[in-house]
This record gives structure tokens, sequence and C-alpha cells, in this order.
């Protein structure tokens, strides 16, 4: 784990070009708290502690303002910028080397007990505040500009940007 968390803060130190180091990052980052406390709450869901992972979820949206089910399955090096508003769905599946900024939703578009959270394949960008709705694909190193609302599958290496999202590569 802590191997993970340590990938994790370099990582995000060579992403962030605002970061002054790792110790800021390690200390001053809510969005990587965040994905690390899924860590837990993850692993406590798996396990049949589900009210625990929820109230321990909740807990970390509170001190952090990112929201992460913790059904939810995210990948290795997976970095949320500037976290706040970030939701994350139950049944949401994230690659690794993701990259989100602010606002950002992986939300669902429907009741059923099925997949209904957006599967987000290996080294996607998502803009800010862009909004990804249903049991949708975003393929390989695709991006998805700020204030799009994605609800069809997006290729990969496409970039896709509006309401509704189309590509413009």
């Amino acid at each position: 784990m802590l191997r993970r968390m340590r990938e994790d803060a370099r990582t995000m130190c060579e992403r962030d070009p605002a970061a002054t180091g790792c110790l800021e990052v390690v200390l001053c980052y809510s969005g990587l708290h965040a994905v690390w406390a899924h860590g837990i709450t993850h692993w406590l869901w798996n396990r049949g502690f589900r009210l625990l992972a929820r109230l321990l979820s909740q807990f970390v949206r509170f001190l952090t303002g990112v929201e992460i089910h913790p059904g939810a399955t995210i990948g290795r090096r997976v970095t949320i910028d500037h976290g706040m508003g970030i939701v994350i769905g139950e049944t949401a599946e994230i690659g690794d080397d993701v990259h989100m900024y602010h606002g950002v939703t992986l939300g669902g578009d429907t009741n059923e007990p099925v997949k209904r959270h957006p599967t987000i394949e290996s080294g996607v960008q998502i803009g800010a505040n862009a909004t990804l709705l249903g049991d949708i694909t975003v393929g390989e190193d695709a991006a998805v500009g700020a204030g799009s609302v994605v609800t069809r599958d997006v290729e990969a290496g496409a970039t896709v940007v509006g309401v509704p999202a189309e590509r413009v590569d």
C-alpha cells in the first residue's frame, strides 16, 4: 500500500506543474487522499462490510469534497486535480493513468441493479465539470473536454467536447 501511495504521489508531482514537491502533494492534495481512502472503502465493500464502507466514504467526501462509491473500481496512478465536486458511481470502472479535474461526474442513467456507470480506460483525461452518464466506455488515451456531457462511447484516442459531446479531432 505504501508503495502505491508513493507511486501516486510521484505521478501527481509529474502531472501538476503547480506542485512544489511530493511532500506538498502528500499533505495537501485532497484528490489523492480520496483515492487512497477509496482503497480502504473498496476493500471493506468487497468483504461485505458495506455499511461501514459507505459511512467511511461519506466521511471522506465530507473531508475532501470527492465522492467515490466504495463499489467503484479504480486503477493505478489515477489522479484527481482540484478534486472538489467529483462524483464516481458504484459501477464505474477506471483504468490506469487516468487524470480528472474538479467537478467530474461518472454517473448512472438507470435505477436498475446493473452496470450503470461509465468505464474509463487507461490514459484518459477528463476536463473540469465534465459529466459522463450511463454504461458507456471512454477508450484508451481519449480526452473529454471541460463541461462536456458524454452519453455515448468514445473511441480510443478521440477528443470529445460539447453538450452533447462530439468528436473534434
